[in-house]
């Protein structure tokens, strides 16, 4: 996965990222391996930029995002998601995908000060409108080393020359490294499958209804504070309905069964998961 503010220079590293698979893959020591490299990008999905300043667009050029990695990702192919993936409940969502395919994954976290990027996004021809970067920098959420979906995390600063992206260490991480199998976080989780999946099943039901209940009132919110996060629901600008909820929150506990995350971070991460799709 590729991430960073607008204009960071994200497709110049994964086109450079892609070159680089390619030719250690030509060598004769590695073409055994019969390994393709495919980079997805908001121009192979058809998004423009103009998609990231409606939530109902984004939702539409996230779907198309895990649609096509769900449909390229395997063990016989080098995914490359070129896309903005800013929000670390999307990179979760992708990071999900290549666990249930036992596949490996890193993160190209392309660093870059908001000053810099915002004097060549400006001087750029198809770069974003003013009101759209700075709203997009506003949204970041920056990758964290310590979450699974983050990790291993490769950090280089953009547009400097001399700071090459760490080649071998990518590619020890995702070709050399063996995948974790689907159950490799209960390995982590001190505590019983039964115990889990309460805690999963009850966390969930309780956002689902404190969503609900926020409604009553009538009247509109943009966020909502639920049980179990300072993390906010952010509302779509219409009233949810019972058949919807439950259809989000059975997609999120069947994501998550086979594989436990940590009971703390069960609310925050459907909280997120929520923001997406909503």
């Amino acid at each position: 996965m590729m991430t960073g503010y607008p204009s960071s220079g994200k497709s110049t590293r994964a086109l450079e990222l892609k070159q680089l698979f390619e030719a250690k893959l030509s060598e004769p020591e590695h073409q055994h391996r019969r390994l393709a490299v495919q980079i997805i990008d908001d121009a192979s999905l058809g998004v423009t930029h103009d998609a990231y300043a409606k939530p109902s667009a984004e939702k539409i050029a996230r779907g198309a995002l895990l649609s096509a990695v769900e449909r390229l990702v395997s063990r016989e192919t080098i995914v490359i998601a070129d896309t903005p993936n800013y929000i670390k409940g999307l990179r979760y969502q992708l990071y999900c995908v290549s666990r249930e395919v036992s596949t490996t994954q890193c993160v190209v976290h392309c660093a870059i000060s908001v000053d810099a990027a915002r004097r060549i996004n400006q001087a750029r021809a198809d770069g974003y409108s003013d009101a759209l970067f700075e709203e997009l920098v506003m949204r970041y959420e920056e990758p964290n080393p310590a979450a699974k979906w983050d990790s291993p995390l490769f950090t280089v600063i953009q547009h400097d020359p001399a700071d090459q992206l760490p080649f071998d260490a990518i590619w020890d991480a995702l070709i050399e490294q063996r995948a974790p199998p689907p159950n490799f976080a209960t390995a982590m989780k001190p505590v019983s499958e039964t115990n889990y999946l309460f805690e999963l099943d009850k966390m969930t039901l309780d956002i689902i209804n404190a969503l609900l209940e926020s409604q009553k009132s009538g009247v509109p919110m943009s966020e909502v504070v639920v049980p179990g996060t300072k993390d906010k629901v952010r509302m779509p600008g219409r009233n949810l309905t019972l058949s919807e909820l439950r259809r989000y929150r059975m997609q999120f506990t069947k994501l998550n069964r086979q594989v436990p995350l940590k009971i703390d971070k069960i609310s925050s991460l459907f909280v997120n998961y929520l923001n997406i799709n909503l």
